[in-house]
């Protein structure tokens, strides 16, 4: 019986982080919600805090919390990753345009760089859980990783400006 009992609890628990709002499924970024956010970000560029008031949430996760899919914890949670997606693709398009402006040794920094801010931005946001350990740290840690790698491509965007 008890071989049951501790299999019955490795089941659950491996079933646990699958079922998570980390793991929810989350749809692709239409055309326009991209087209959207780019124009919005390219049209603040000189300004980061007009970028955060302008574009970030109110042009994506925004709009989809206020749907059906997306008034649940793990809805919303996926509104602010479809959000991330998006910006993640202008964050790497950024990036990459500004590493083909750069020599071999400032390429290596940049990658160093980049590196470091992945491992803060992912550390910050899994906070959350750590924090507030209830149902609102799946959203708060999606919304924190759209925040800021929101910030990222701005300011990738802003250096390869200089």
């Amino acid at each position: 019986m008890p071989s049951r009992c501790l299999a019955a609890v490795l089941a659950v628990a491996l079933a646990v982080p699958a079922a998570s709002p980390g793991h929810a499924q989350t749809r692709k970024p239409t055309a326009k919600e991209t087209a959207a956010i780019r124009a919005c970000a390219e049209k603040n560029k000189d300004d980061l805090d007009e970028v955060e008031r302008q574009c970030l949430f109110k042009l994506v996760a925004d709009p989809c919390t206020e749907t059906e899919e997306g008034k649940s914890n793990v809805g919303t949670a996926s509104c602010f990753r479809v959000e991330q997606g998006i910006w993640d693709a202008l964050l790497n398009a950024n990036f990459n345009a500004l590493r083909d402006d750069l020599d071999t040794g400032q390429k290596a920094k940049l990658r160093d760089m980049q590196r470091a801010w992945i491992a803060y931005r992912d550390t910050t946001c899994a906070f959350y859980y750590v924090k507030i350990q209830g149902t609102m740290a799946g959203p708060m840690t999606s919304a924190c990783l759209a925040r800021e790698t929101a910030r990222g491509a701005v300011l990738l965007d802003f250096m390869r400006r200089l």
